[in-house]
């Protein structure tokens, strides 16, 4: 101890100094007030023998949060409330060069003069609203967090440069700038209690927001949707203009759905016989690197899901394409894929006959009834099939599906898509705006129209921006109503606040104006209300809170819509013809669980009549792997597999 005593340090101003014991003590103390069985004495100890001489205070900081956080242990959580304060108090020093945070008008002066923030900020407050605002925020509320989630925030979603690492504000800042971000258009009257509103429900963690939500608002970029949704048409400009689409939404924070089913198949005529198409693959590894050229605006790698037909003519060169086995060539291992299916393959396999695969170009209207008319496909498919002007193979339905089924269950990344249910049960109309694809995580379902060039009018990016309730923070279903009411406010607002690097996506997003809004924390809300995922007594509450859920989304969105007005394309919706979810289910549920409906679902299906909805969709069930975390919550529906969880990014 006398030898650590006598070792000097180097503050960050470059002054040399005698290291200093008791002060190291005091901060570790303070982040060790009220947590249980935690010894500041144990983080002293491991952290001393790692000090040396000259040693800068920055890494004095760093090693005694390691020493916390190595701590961790199902014996001892709260290491992990004690390593997130320790980290906290040091990425404090670092943005503001002292523990207390400016006043919210001088941070964001500052911020807005560098050029990380947003200048409409500064513009469309008055410094009496950022004095009203900066009363109500409250920084101790990083002291909440725990240490995953602290790192994912310096990691993924704090103002940073990320070269440098320099990181420029702390959690609360972060929050209450979203909130003035979102509502900046509301007038002045209103905003301030909606800003306050929202800030609380995100700060205590009630509603969980995105990566691009949480890393992009306010800051001078502004594309925040989380899931893009590209349709490629058969054509070198549809192919080039999709290509080019990727680029541009991968560079700024968005997870990538490509339909790719359309592109005919190998060996096929082009231009007459003129030439031999070159199939799928060559076209398909250009979107790949499409999606790994860029880094999600530098928060998470560049990732997409592919999607194709089950008859496609070389679908059994595209189920192996995930394969590690084989060469480079003939495989594109950097994309995951979506295979899409309907009841007539179903059939096929059920009754042990065959599957006949096609190449769409040569039969375009089979492909559009795949989606749009499932007894329409089942008559052309048949009829088709004894066409023998059709270049097609036929080949047993079980060796099919038992490929599919065996490369699904060595990647774990081939992804079914079942797109007649996508479609009977979609909000959407499928005579007027059929579902033909999902995006990268499979949560949503979206209308999309093919680019023919990137500048092309009647294309149609979908793009969803998500959110999330958190279950476990809810004491009483009946929050839900308030809570409902600020997210779709929120992400409504989001729309308009946001650029479009492409202008099919902004065709799309004002015509349909798509919102998914899911949950997390759903095994903790379980075990909090005494059941668990085998209980039926599990049943009866998920039933209810998802009714819930449902019903005041569909509310709040109705109640937008006499403001502003309904989205565009209302009438391409079934809301539109008056029905609602609870009319388009698989009836096959009633038979898991037979809860009452609990909501006056009638009146508002009069209500929807009659003012119609601002967004076309307003859920979706994401994973939510990231965003989670920094709720210290389970991710998205999903059970936890462990006491203790560890995670670590794919890319």
């Amino acid at each position: 101890m006398n030898q650590t005593t006598q070792m000097m340090v180097t503050k960050r101003d470059g002054r040399v100094e005698p290291i200093d014991l008791d002060k190291i003590h005091r901060v570790i103390d303070w982040a060790a007030k009220d947590l249980n069985n935690v010894s500041v004495s144990q983080v002293e100890l491991q952290s001393h023998i790692q000090f040396y001489d000259g040693i800068r205070t920055n890494d004095i900081h760093e090693t005694i949060i390691k020493s916390a956080a190595d701590l961790i242990s199902e014996e001892t959580p709260d290491y992990q409330y004690l390593a997130a304060r320790l980290a906290i108090f040091h990425l404090r020093k670092i943005a503001y060069g002292q523990f207390e945070p400016p006043h919210l008008y001088d941070h964001v002066k500052h911020l807005t003069e560098i050029g990380k923030y947003d200048p409409h900020l500064l513009a469309d407050y008055s410094r009496e609203e950022f004095d009203q605002i900066n009363d109500f925020i409250d920084h101790w509320r990083d002291m909440d967090f725990s240490y995953a989630a602290v790192k994912q925030l310096e990691g993924k979603y704090l103002v940073q440069n990320r070269v440098t690492k320099q990181i420029y504000e702390s959690p609360q800042m972060l929050y209450v700038l979203v909130a003035m971000c979102l509502f900046a258009k509301y007038p002045a009257e209103r905003r301030l209690d909606y800003i306050r509103r929202f800030y609380e429900a995100i700060s205590l963690f009630k509603i969980s927001l995105p990566t691009p939500i949480m890393s992009g608002v306010r800051t001078p970029m502004r594309q925040f949707s989380s899931c893009v949704l590209i349709e490629c048409d058969d054509s070198l400009d549809s192919i080039n203009a999709t290509t080019s689409a990727i680029v541009k939404y991968v560079s700024q924070r968005a997870g990538i759905g490509i339909n790719g089913g359309r592109i005919r198949a190998l060996g096929s005529e082009i231009r007459g016989g003129e030439a031999q198409h070159t199939g799928c693959l060559p076209f398909f590894k250009m979107f790949q690197a499409a999606v790994k050229s860029c880094s999600q605006g530098g928060v998470r790698g560049g990732a997409a899901t592919l999607f194709y037909p089950l008859w496609h003519l070389e679908v059994e060169s595209l189920l192996v394409l995930k394969n590690n086995r084989g060469i480079e060539e003939n495989r594109i291992r950097h994309l995951d894929y979506g295979v899409q299916i309907n009841r007539t393959l179903y059939q096929r396999l059920i009754k042990n006959q065959n599957i006949t695969l096609f190449s769409p170009h040569d039969v375009p209207d089979l492909y559009e009834a795949f989606f749009a008319d499932q007894n329409e496909f089942e008559r052309l498919y048949t009829q088709y099939e004894q066409d023998s002007s059709i270049r097609k193979r036929s080949m047993p339905a079980v060796e099919l599906f038992s490929l599919m089924m065996q490369e699904r269950a060595s990647t774990g990344r081939i992804y079914i898509q079942n797109v007649d249910h996508c479609n009977t049960h979609s909000p959407f109309d499928s005579k007027k705006a059929p579902v033909r694809q999902s995006n990268l995580c499979m949560e949503i379902l979206l209308p999309t129209k093919p680019l023919e060039d990137i500048n092309d009018p009647n294309g149609e990016i979908a793009l969803c921006t998500l959110s999330a309730f958190n279950l476990g923070a809810l004491e009483s279903l009946d929050e839900l109503e308030g809570l409902a009411d600020l997210i779709v406010r929120a992400l409504d607002a989001l729309l308009d606040y946001q650029d479009y690097p492409v202008k099919a996506a902004q065709i799309s997003t004002e015509k349909r104006r798509s919102l998914g809004v899911g949950v997390i924390n759903y095994a903790y809300y379980l075990a909090k209300n005494n059941t668990r995922y085998s209980d039926n007594s599990a049943l009866g509450l998920t039933h209810r809170t998802f009714e819930a859920i449902q019903y005041y989304l569909l509310k709040a969105s109705m109640q937008l819509a006499q403001e502003f007005g309904p989205c565009e394309a209302f009438n391409e919706t079934n809301y539109a013809a008056g029905l609602l979810p609870i009319d388009t289910y698989k009836k096959d549920l009633d038979g898991v669980s037979a809860e009452a409906l609990q909501y006056d679902w009638d009146a508002l299906r009069a209500e929807i009549l009659k003012h119609g909805l601002r967004n076309s969709t307003l859920t979706a069930l994401m994973p939510s792997e990231t965003s989670s975390q920094i709720a210290n919550a389970t991710n998205g529906i999903e059970p936890p597999r462990g006491v203790v969880s560890v995670k670590q990014s794919k890319d």
